[in-house]
C-alpha cells in the first residue's frame, strides 16, 4: 500500500513537471502556423493549377526574366527541406543562400525576409517540419542567361541586397511598428507593389508606388498616400479589405491579391490587420499611375 501511494505521489509530481515542456512546443507550432500564413508561403509554394500538395512547390512564377518554379518546402528529406538545419533555414530566409552555398534568385523574397526576426523564421520552420512530408522533386527554372546564372547573384547582392534586421522606430507607437514589421518583413508588400529596374531589383525611389509589371504580369496598384494615384482608402476599409477581399466599391480582389487574402491576410488577427492598415495609410505619397 505504501509503495502504491509513493508511486502515485511521484506521478503527481512528475506529470505537472512534464506538462510545461509540452506546452511551449504546442505554442511554437501555433505561432509558426500563424507566421507561415502571414509570410505567404502557401500561395507561392503550392501548385494549385496541377492540384499540387500544400508547400510541395512547383508553382510557376512568371516574371519579365522568365518563369521560375517554387521549390518544395515540406519536410521531405530527399526533395524538400527535411534535411535542413536551423542555420540552413536562416541562411535561406535571411540571406538568400542555399545549403550548398549557392544563391537564390530574388523571386524568393529574401530581400524582405532578411528583416524577419530569427525566432519567427525558426517558428515557421518548426511548423513546416510538423506537417507530413511530400516527395516532389523541384522543377528547373525556365530562365535564360544571364538571369538564370546563380553565380551572377553574388554581384547582384552587392548592388541591391541590404542584409539586416527590423529596427523599431522609437518615434512611433507599438501598433505602427507592428504594422511596419508585418508589411516589410513578413507579408513583403513591397515585393509586388514596388516597380523593378532592369536587373530585377526593387526601385526604392518608388517604394510601394505600384508596378505596371507586377506578379503574373498584372499591374500592382500604388498603395501610398499619393492624392492622385495612391490608394486613398480609410484605414478601416483597408483592414476590411484584407479580411474579406471586398473593396470600398464592393468589387472583390482578383489574381495574386485574392490568393494573398485567402491564404494569408484573412487568417490574421484583427489587431494585425489594423496594424498593417495603419502603417500603409502612413506611407509617404508618391505619385505613380500604373493603370486606369
Amino acid at each position: 500500500m505504501m509503495a502504491r501511494r509513493g508511486a502515485a505521489l511521484a506521478l503527481s509530481v512528475l506529470i505537472p513537471a512534464l506538462m510545461p515542456s509540452l506546452a511551449p512546443a504546442d505554442e511554437l507550432l501555433k505561432r509558426g502556423a500563424y507566421l507561415t500564413r502571414a509570410a505567404g508561403c502557401m500561395g507561392c509554394h503550392t501548385d494549385r493549377k496541377d492540384n499540387g500538395a500544400p508547400y510541395a512547390g512547383g508553382r510557376a512564377l512568371k516574371t519579365p526574366f522568365g518563369t521560375f518554379y517554387s521549390p518544395n518546402i515540406t519536410a521531405d528529406k530527399e526533395t524538400g527541406i527535411g534535411a535542413w538545419s536551423d542555420d540552413d533555414f536562416l541562411a535561406a530566409v535571411k540571406r538568400g543562400i542555399r545549403p550548398d552555398g549557392s544563391h537564390y534568385f530574388p523571386v524568393f523574397p529574401y530581400t524582405s525576409y532578411t528583416l524577419m526576426r530569427a525566432e519567427d523564421a525558426l517558428a515557421i520552420k518548426a511548423y513546416l517540419f510538423s506537417l507530413a512530408p511530400v516527395a516532389r522533386r523541384n522543377r528547373e527554372h525556365d530562365v535564360g542567361p544571364p538571369f538564370g546564372w546563380r553565380w551572377s547573384m553574388v554581384a547582384w547582392k552587392q548592388l541591391y541586397f541590404d542584409q539586416g534586421a527590423f529596427a523599431v522606430d522609437g518615434k512611433q507607437d507599438r501598433q505602427w511598428n507592428r504594422g511596419a514589421y508585418l508589411v516589410n518583413a513578413l507579408t513583403h508588400c513591397g515585393e509586388c507593389h514596388t516597380p523593378r529596374n532592369s536587373a530585377g531589383a526593387m526601385d526604392r525611389t518608388l517604394w510601394m508606388a505600384g508596378a505596371k509589371k507586377g506578379p503574373e504580369d498584372d499591374a500592382a496598384p500604388n498603395i501610398t498616400s499619393a492624392p492622385n494615384s495612391g490608394l486613398g482608402w480609410p484605414r478601416d476599409q483597408l483592414s476590411f479589405f484584407l479580411k474579406t477581399g471586398t473593396k470600398p466599391d464592393w468589387e472583390t480582389a482578383e489574381g495574386v491579391m485574392k490568393e494573398a487574402i485567402e491564404d494569408g491576410y484573412k487568417h490574421l488577427t484583427d489587431a494585425d490587420r489594423d496594424a498593417i492598415a495603419r502603417y500603409i495609410s502612413d506611407l509617404p505619397g508618391i505619385e505613380n499611375r500604373v493603370g486606369d
